[in-house]
């Protein structure tokens, strides 16, 4: 501080820690991929949702408190009319 007057000021907080996942999900071929996805939007926990090329159609960033809680989030996905299957990948690190 100088003159009185404050330059820069940082504040860091600590975030609590939360678990991630990556969820990819295949969509059956008789039902829009973007139906699918809107549907997405109303599971708890989802953060992100991607619509992809390759061998799965959609890829969703799920957050919750635990596994436990990111399980709930994919087993709701699952259970969405048009969805074939999934792969879950929990996230053991961010980098960047």
């Amino acid at each position: 501080m100088r003159d009185g007057v404050i330059r820069r000021f940082t504040l860091e907080v600590n975030e609590p820690q939360l678990t991630s996942a990556i969820t990819y999900v295949s969509v059956s071929p008789s039902h829009p991929t973007s139906e699918v996805s809107k549907k997405i939007t109303n599971v708890a926990g989802v953060e992100t949702i991607y619509e992809t090329t390759g061998p799965f159609d959609i890829a969703t960033v799920i957050k919750g408190s635990n596994i436990a809680e990111v399980n709930k989030s994919v087993e709701e996905i699952r259970r969405i009319d048009g969805v074939l299957n999934t792969n879950t990948s929990i996230i053991l690190r961010t980098i960047r």
